[in-house]
């Protein structure tokens, strides 16, 4: 496999954008070390409770200001997206061809992981689990597919949005910020009951746009742009959150009023400017140490089982903690003490392994779909474009259900019957379209 990664790391184009690769691979390793930093388990009794560490540890909040990089993710997807459409265009392809390629790639190990769950939930319920667990370790480990919702929704979303970027520029994500304060103006503020709901979309498609800006150089990799946004975003980040209404963590926790993410608000589209600052500052500098043979191929490497990663850290989770908690391994301690810092050691090196493994076998059905899941052309029609939109949207019903469904018992596959319908009809029907209507597009 080493191998493999550095043969593909020697063949990559010049041109690529690496420091887009570097900022991606560097997002996931932060988004999974910091949700298990933000887990506090105990054990007694009763079994295994969890709560969040923000909850118990107050101290940890601002931290959330370097962990919560789901802005970045937005940005540099923004950036792939942009290039993908437009070299997917220029091979003779289409709009609905590219939503099929692009969503391709992610409902592959997206499936893996919902078929994966739905086995260990059967196998648990044949050897006698109690249900109630069960259902708390599916809703655990199915609490990454949350931010697909809203990603895979941008991605479905990028041809309509790309084009009236290249009409209006900039100002597409200026008016989609705006709508995004009236949206916190009236829930915060008004108490209009689902208006806010709104900001779900609008505020990841604004990040999304600047992604589009930074591709095509209408936001310019240059010190002059980069330093005056980074200080102008981080600025805002301040004044909104140590002065203003919104709280300094920029991770949602249970008992806060209002949360930064949920749905997002001012203050995290202020924390979105400031990386995408500190990404454009950064970009000469990432490109040059992505010349590098050796730190270029481990980036490749993360790159090529991303989702896997992203997906499959929380059952990481499920399965470290009866390994360790309970034991002379992790002992209890005070929430915040040096003793739980130390802990902190043995809980991260655990969950890395186990995630290492997860990797090693379901991260075959990810790696390599790069060249496999991208090879739709154009896909002519009305009736496939429509079937295109319908399957997205029933894929998106499915995983949205499961995000609201909660912790409970949902059955013996751990999964709500709705939701199976809805997702895997929604990737059937996706299937369809590419069988039925799609043409290769030209090498």
């Amino acid at each position: 496999m080493t191998r493999q990664m550095r043969r593909l790391a020697e063949r990559t184009p010049p041109h690529r954008e690496r420091h887009v690769d570097l900022l991606r691979a560097v997002a996931i390793v932060v988004v999974v070390v910091g949700h298990w930093l933000a887990i506090y388990v105990t054990h007694h009794g009763k079994g295994f409770q969890g709560t969040s560490t923000l909850q118990v540890v107050p101290w940890t909040r601002p931290l959330t200001w370097l962990f919560q990089v789901m802005p970045l993710f937005f940005l540099v997807g923004g950036f792939a997206n942009a290039a993908s459409l437009t070299s997917h265009l220029g091979r003779g392809g289409n709009a609905t061809g590219w939503v099929l390629g692009r969503a391709g790639r992610l409902l592959r190990p997206t499936t893996t992981l919902l078929g994966g769950l739905a086995m260990a939930a059967m196998t648990a319920g044949i050897l006698g689990a109690d249900p109630a667990l069960i259902g708390v370790a599916v809703w655990l480990a199915s609490i990454p597919l949350w931010f697909l919702v809203a990603y895979i929704a941008v991605v479905v979303l990028t041809p309509p949005m790309y084009a009236l970027h290249r009409r209006a520029g900039l100002a597409v994500p200026i008016v989609l910020a705006v709508l995004v304060g009236v949206g916190d103006l009236a829930r915060l503020a008004l108490a209009v009951p689902y208006v806010g709901k709104a900001n779900f979309l609008l505020a990841w498609l604004a990040v999304h746009q600047l992604g589009f800006a930074w591709q095509d150089g209408r936001l310019p990799s240059r010190r002059s742009v980069a330093a005056p946004m980074t200080v102008a975003g981080f600025t805002a980040l301040v004044l909104l959150t140590v002065v203003g209404p919104y709280p300094v963590s920029m991770v949602g926790f249970e008992g806060e009023r209002v949360q930064n993410t949920s749905p997002p608000t001012l203050a995290l589209l202020a924390l979105a400017v400031t990386q995408a600052g500190i990404a454009l500052w950064t970009r000469d500098r990432g490109n040059r140490w992505m010349r590098r043979l050796g730190p270029w191929t481990v980036v490749v490497a993360v790159n090529s089982v991303i989702m896997t990663l992203f997906l499959w850290h929380m059952t990481a989770v499920v399965i470290g903690v009866p390994v360790l908690y309970g034991t002379v391994m992790m002992p209890d301690a005070t929430p915040g003490s040096a003793l739980w810092l130390l802990l902190r050691i043995p809980w991260l090196a655990c969950l890395a392994l186990i995630l290492a493994l997860l990797v090693a076998i379901f991260g075959r059905f990810e790696r390599g779909t790069g060249q496999r899941a991208d090879p739709v052309g154009a896909v002519r029609g009305l009736p496939a474009a429509a079937l295109t939109v319908a399957g997205a949207v029933a894929v998106l019903a499915g995983i949205l259900s499961l995000a609201l469904a909660g912790s409970g018992y949902h059955g013996p596959v751990g999964l709500p019957v709705g939701v199976l319908v809805s997702y895997f009809g929604g990737v059937a029907v996706l299937g369809f379209v590419r069988w039925r209507y799609s043409r290769p597009a030209r090498e």
